[in-house]
């Protein structure tokens, strides 16, 4: 396992299924994501049992990402053979239907190595995922082992903390969601903040 926040994103070429459905024979991810910012999501596989409810989560917020210029692709170690009939599955016979992401397909298990989240001895991802900036760099992941499905707001809560940081030059402080006060990363930034906020932490 290794911390790939502060560091560029590992690129990668790969096939891929895109959002309508048809198949890119080489998904190349920084050209992807290019000036944008980006969510790579690992699961463990297709057809299984937590990893449709995480795929339509997020499916259900694509909206909130394009709000927020942000590129979603999820990868697994399946095919894009694979993905397509997950995705042209319907969603109460166990598929994820006609999901608004791009799903790639890490069949030689090279991206999950590379972002160093293979699980030892499944050898499928763990459930990572990472937010990438308009520079290529990781500004944030989450690992979870494989029972433990993911919170898709509260990526999007992260995303919104890159995103108010960037823009603003300040810091978000604990449980900080858009819209709140940031604090400004200095001596007097922080005793402002916590005599008006302290007690609510």
């Amino acid at each position: 396992m290794s911390v790939l926040v502060t560091r560029k994103a590992p690129d990668f070429c790969v096939s891929a299924v895109n959002p309508g459905g048809q198949f890119i024979q080489e998904f190349k991810f920084h050209d992807a994501i290019k000036d944008n910012y980006a969510l790579l999501f690992f699961y463990p596989l297709d057809f299984t049992f937590v990893c449709p409810s995480e795929l339509i989560a997020l499916d259900h917020r694509m909206n909130e990402f394009k709000k927020r210029n942000v590129e979603v692709i999820a990868i697994s170690i399946d095919s894009q053979f694979t993905h397509l009939a997950w995705r042209n599955t319907p969603v109460n016979k166990g598929g994820i239907s006609q999901v608004k992401f791009t799903l790639a397909a890490d069949i030689q298990h090279t991206v999950c190595q590379a972002y160093g989240i293979e699980h030892p001895e499944a050898g499928v991802a763990l459930r990572a995922a990472f937010i990438i900036d308009p520079n290529g760099i990781v500004r944030s992941q989450i690992v979870n082992d494989l029972p433990i499905g993911r919170d898709i707001d509260e990526l999007l809560r992260l995303i919104d903390a890159v995103q108010f940081a960037d823009k603003e030059g300040e810091v978000c402080p604990a449980g900080w969601k858009k819209g709140a006060t940031g604090m400004k990363p200095t001596t007097d930034g922080v005793a402002h903040y916590l005599s008006a906020k302290g007690d609510a932490l």
